[in-house]
């Protein structure tokens, strides 16, 4: 079993073995737009360590660039080539694989549906990524703001805009440094889960990227992936957890 802290006081989880239900690995990894920390711009690096994580679903932030047409860090076919994943139609052009840096990727053979993206407020420009798989599990992929206010008000609209209030995974890079504030938000909605600390990759001192479940959905395991070569590829490492 492991702790971790709701923003009014520390939880207990309690690891407890799936009955009945499939059990999906969700990722998620801020990847830099593929700069590692040598200062080179490496796709092929970021999906090694994709690959590794052996998961089901795989939320990015900053996987596009941000200047211009905000052409992929990650290109699609490089995707396609190199790993068993597909990526989820949510870009608003020809040359993105996500909107506003966030993308999906989804293990081939795992069927999903819709796709959707959520606005968000703030001072920055900002928005969330959503995919339904078919038998019934929603991610909500995010990357959100630098200020807690704006962080408050973003995770206001998403709770509110939740597609399926029981069977949720909000995931991504939340920004948020203080383990006691800045989510109040989720309260009584989802309970917040902090895999480990995931920045800064060369020296992990802060839980910045977590997921927040809805309470039809338990925490199996959770944890950062610490490799050599993710603590190269980014300046965050990858966080993975098994949701039943």
């Amino acid at each position: 079993m492991s702790f971790c802290f709701w923003p009014y006081g520390p939880y207990m989880i309690v690891m407890t073995e799936p009955i009945g239900d499939r059990t999906y690995r969700i990722a998620s990894y801020n990847v830099r737009k593929a700069r590692g920390l040598d200062g080179r711009r490496d796709p092929d690096r970021i999906l090694d360590v994709i690959n590794r994580l052996d998961a089901d679903v795989v939320t990015l932030q900053e996987a596009d660039h941000r200047l211009g047409r905000r052409p992929a860090a990650l290109p699609k076919d490089l995707i396609a080539q190199e790993t068993d994943f597909d990526v989820v139609p949510l870009a608003t052009n020809d040359c993105s694989i996500g909107w506003h840096g966030n993308a999906i990727l989804i293990r081939r053979g795992i069927a999903f549906g819709q796709a959707e993206r959520i606005a968000l407020p703030g001072l920055e420009p900002r928005g969330a990524v959503v995919v339904s798989l078919d038998d019934g599990l929603t991610i909500i992929g995010v990357h959100l703001g630098l200020l807690r206010s704006s962080r408050r008000k973003q995770l206001k609209v998403i709770a509110a805009h939740a597609p399926n209030p029981k069977r949720t995974v909000l995931v991504g890079d939340m920004n948020e440094w203080n383990q006691a504030r800045g989510f109040e938000a989720l309260q009584g909605s989802f309970a917040l889960h902090c895999p480990g600390r995931s920045f800064h990759a060369a020296r992990p001192i802060a839980a910045l990227d977590r997921l927040a479940l809805t309470h039809d959905l338990t925490l199996v395991d959770a944890g950062v992936e610490q490799g050599a070569l993710a603590r190269k590829a980014s300046d965050h490492l990858p966080v993975w957890a098994d949701v039943t």
